[in-house]
């Protein structure tokens, strides 16, 4: 692949997966919205207290050999059929676990309703077993398009049943229904849209091939997935299901733009960098294309979001949620270094060393225990604080294999992105100072500082000539050409 290949693959990719993306978060932050509106704090909240038992569960029956498939050279049809029955065998086993310790998980949080709940949440790990291999076959081609598909039909048709559930005054129950059928349409969905089939195969010797690298990412998802979920745990057991729907609510307002961008790095960088990975000087300048491009679009969202977090929780969810509003200002924060964390992470999966994967999660996750112990007598927001100083020490320890392995150390990435951190600086301030000016309401507030933030911030990168922000315009308007060239072909 030429140089000239390689940065157009790359841009395109990213830009193109970032509009996509963004529709299909689009359409989950509309019906978020409309639920949040016809419910309540503390029915998110009972959702929010046992997420963590699914979200290790599901983790168990992705089995970590996805990853390796995607990770793999080559990959045969053999690989693929032993590892989706073994998925099969170990999602339905996970689902099982589940059910059975759904009484103490009731009795942990003292909410009898959990129960049920649980049980019906963890339809969604046997469901989901059942993909795995699609959509991993899916990333490594990276193929966004399908994927795209997939996500848009699934949100769609698990949102309308979801609000209307709620709207017919069935509670909490509208958002276990609404996720347990979103597992199905999404699997449904991918064995329409993706041709692949298993074959009557299943050999042991695939699964010991693959072993060390899914055995060690097994771990690190279980570590990283107990640990992402454990403030849902602690403020669900020491405050209460109000003080847990705030503070998931906030979460999910932050992880919208963030979630969008990380998801589209994951699917991106990680095979990209696996191509790459016998190639340091090319692996060095991918990683350098793609952490600039996280920087110039990550970093001003997160500002802007902190910035009119106000007006947007009291215009979309109403009075009832604005106790989330300085959790929302502080997640955005944090949210201004995960990209970056998962790109780093992205490079060492790429390059094999699942050990060194293995370790750093082990490490940052006792960092993580110690914050939660110093800051949680103090409140949620402090817990929010610390989960800033944990992302820092993340990005550290992140990138500092990173400079070894590749010869980009943080210092440099730093370096790279810093202009984009001024503009957003700029902006941000712009964008606050606004929002101190009397406005008729917040609607007219909000509108305006979204309006002036776009501007500014496009207009200083525009002004100083940032090299990401002319690239990706300029992949972005080419694309835009060849549409309208293909509209008027068409038409």
């Amino acid at each position: 692949m030429k140089r000239t290949g390689l940065k157009a693959k790359t841009i395109r990719a990213l830009s193109w997966g970032m509009l996509e993306s963004l529709g299909v978060q689009g359409v989950r932050f509309c019906i978020g919205v409309l639920l949040a509106r016809l419910l309540f704090p503390e029915q998110f909240g009972l959702i929010g207290m046992l997420w963590v038992f699914i979200a290790v569960a599901q983790s168990i029956s992705d089995s970590g050999y996805g990853l390796a498939l995607i990770q793999k050279r080559e990959v045969t049809l053999t690989d693929t059929s032993t590892i989706f029955y073994f998925n099969i065998a170990v999602g339905l086993f996970a689902m099982g676990a589940v059910c059975l310790v759904a009484p103490w998980v009731a009795a942990f949080y003292n909410q009898p309703i959990l129960t049920s709940l649980t049980r019906a949440m963890s339809l969604i790990i046997f469901v989901n077993s059942f993909a795995i291999i699609h959509s991993n076959m899916l990333h490594k081609k990276m193929d966004f398009k399908t994927q795209t598909k997939v996500s848009m039909c699934e949100s769609i048709l698990s949102g309308v049943i979801g609000v209307s559930m709620a709207f017919a005054g069935f509670g909490v129950w509208s958002l276990v229904v609404q996720q347990v059928s979103g597992s199905f349409f999404r699997t449904l969905f991918l064995w329409i849209m993706n041709s692949w089939r298993p074959a009557l195969i299943f050999k042991v010797q695939s699964l010991k091939e693959m072993f060390g690298f899914g055995s060690r990412m097994l771990a690190s998802g279980l570590i990283d997935q107990i640990f992402s979920n454990i403030y849902f745990l602690v403020i669900g057991k020491l405050f209460s299901p109000s003080d847990l729907g705030y503070f998931t609510r906030a979460k999910a307002v932050q992880e919208l733009p963030t979630n969008t961008l990380s998801g589209l790095v994951a699917r991106v960088t990680f095979p990209l960098f696996s191509k790459l990975q016998d190639d340091t000087i090319r692996l060095k300048r991918a990683m350098k294309k793609a952490l600039s491009l996280l920087v110039l679009i990550n970093t001003p969202m997160m500002i802007g979001l902190a910035a009119i977090s106000r007006p947007l929780i009291l215009v979309l969810l109403t009075e009832k949620w604005a106790e989330c509003i300085p959790y929302l200002e502080l997640l955005c924060f944090y949210g201004l270094l995960h990209p970056l964390n998962l790109i780093n992470l992205n490079l060492l999966l790429a390059l094999g060393r699942s050990e060194l994967y293995l370790r750093l999660e082990i490490a940052k996750k006792v960092f993580i225990v110690i914050s939660i112990a110093i800051t949680w007598p103090w409140g949620i927001s402090w817990m929010i604080c610390g989960l800033i100083i944990f992302s820092i020490v993340s990005y550290y320890l992140n990138s500092y294999y990173t400079g070894r392995l590749i010869g980009y150390p943080i210092r440099e990435q730093l370096r790279d992105g810093l202009p984009y951190f001024v503009m957003s600086a700029l902006m941000g301030i712009a964008v606050y100072a606004l929002g101190l000016l009397p406005f008729p309401n917040y609607w007219s507030m909000l509108l305006s500082q979204v309006v002036t933030g776009v501007v500014v911030y496009v207009s200083l990168c525009r002004l100083f000539r940032l090299e990401a922000f002319v690239e990706l315009w300029q992949a972005c308007w080419s694309r835009l050409v060849l549409l309208k060239a293909g509209t008027v072909q068409n038409g």
